[in-house]
């Protein structure tokens, strides 16, 4: 038998840099200078980081004064690449939502015990589970399910330190995407659960997730008086309640209303509760974290009219624009010169030979683009390049730092365009 190897989708990109520059370039003048013919990936850490302190600030500081604290764990799913969690940390994220085995040891490898993991994914392996506890000493777990419990107590010798999080069904939302379907326990089944954990577990909360892109934060406040009603029919006290993601970000056809309105929100739901003391409030954002500190340039190849063949698609980063349809913000990036082109609507057809690369937009561009431009798009430090794939070969990407803003602010997200270099 030949040696059996393993492969992980959880790695960096290739570095356009071997070594960090003194001043951090711009998106036009790493064109004009790479000129790249390969999709490039554009990260801001000195947005990433100032995101991080504000979400991390903020959500503690509404939770105060209803809790015993509230702690923002990142959902490493969202951008699994070092480049990026290395600036969350450096803007005080400590505590990160994984959800496989691969994503707990990239945190260990990156941040030691320094690092608060807890593993978020209601359905887990026994080996996963094993391995989570054991060998990365995790003792945080979400479930939805009788059989999910035993699974977590079987595996762990029925440990006497473990945090046990139920996870919540919800009735279907009106969030961009929704979740309700896959996971969550009924209200039925969410009491027997709570009762049990408390028993055995030594940290006991419930958990559960209105949808990503959520634009209403009066969501958070009938979520949460779903999860008071089942607490009080449990009759137990909890340790942890955690709200979940979903929180939005802006995209030309989204405006969220401000960060401070959904914090508000929760603060509100959880001061209805009127939970114990010791109650620890979650939360468990990624693209609101990460999405504007990252974009991508791709370079047009074909132009057919109102349609654009670029070198980048749905099978490599730009997923969320085929079936689901998002638009991205966009941008010409000509280092010959500016257009000055009205703008018009354009689709965009990815690299690959498969007809399902498809991106129908509209994105708007300048009327006069051509091939052998290249096109900024941003907010795609959220599933961009976590979401790549090797299809027909097309998997050569490279990652620059910039300085630039990003294309698009979210209100209560704005940050500098250029901080000051000693803050970098």
């Amino acid at each position: 038998m030949g040696q059996i190897r393993f492969r992980s989708a959880v790695a960096p990109l290739r570095r356009s840099f071997q070594a960090k520059p003194a001043q951090l370039p711009s998106v036009d003048s790493l064109v004009a200078e790479l000129r790249p013919a390969e999709p490039l990936h554009c990260i801001r850490p000195a947005t990433l980081r100032a995101t991080a302190r504000r979400f991390v600030d903020g959500f503690a500081t509404a939770m105060a004064p209803v809790s015993a604290g509230g702690d923002v764990l990142y959902a490493v799913k969202c951008n699994p690449d070092p480049a990026f969690i290395r600036q969350l940390w450096k803007g005080g994220v400590r505590h990160y939502d994984c959800a496989s085995p691969a994503e707990i040891r990239l945190i260990r490898q990156m941040f030691g015990d320094a690092a608060q993991i807890h593993y978020m994914h209601p359905v887990k392996n026994r080996a996963a589970i094993r391995a989570a506890y054991l060998e990365h000493e995790v003792r945080d777990f979400s479930l939805d399910s009788v059989e999910e419990l035993a699974k977590i107590l079987e595996e762990t010798a029925y440990a006497g330190d473990l945090g046990l999080m139920i996870r919540l069904a919800l009735p279907k939302g009106n969030a961009a995407m929704d979740l309700s379907g896959k996971f969550g326990a009924s209200r039925e089944t969410a009491v027997e659960l709570l009762r049990r954990a408390r028993v055995v577990g030594e940290r006991v909360g419930v958990c559960f997730h209105v949808g990503s892109q959520m634009m209403e934060p009066a969501a958070y406040e009938r979520a949460l008086e779903l999860a008071g009603n089942i607490i009080r029919e449990a009759g137990v006290e909890i340790d942890v309640l955690d709200v979940g993601g979903g929180f939005p970000v802006s995209y030309p056809d989204f405006t969220p209303p401000p960060l401070d309105d959904f914090m508000a929100a929760i603060r509100r739901g959880v001061e209805k509760l009127a939970l114990p003391a010791r109650t620890r409030v979650w939360c468990e954002p990624g693209r609101a974290l990460v999405a504007a500190g990252g974009s991508i340039v791709v370079q047009v190849e074909r132009r057919r009219g109102d349609e654009l063949f670029i070198n980048d698609g749905v099978y490599g980063s730009l997923s969320d624009a085929g079936v689901p349809a998002f638009r991205f913000p966009c941008r010409l990036v000509r280092p010959e010169g500016k257009s000055d082109a009205e703008l018009m609507a354009f689709s965009f057809w990815g690299p690959t030979c498969d007809s399902a690369d498809r991106m129908k937009g509209p994105f708007l561009l300048p009327a006069d683009i051509r091939e052998g431009d290249w096109i900024e798009i941003g907010q795609l430090g959220a599933y961009g390049a976590t979401l790549r794939t090797a299809f027909n070969g097309f998997d050569v990407a490279r990652m620059a730092e910039v300085a630039d803003a990003p294309l698009l602010e979210t209100p209560g997200h704005r940050v500098a365009a250029r901080l000051p270099e000693a803050t970098r």
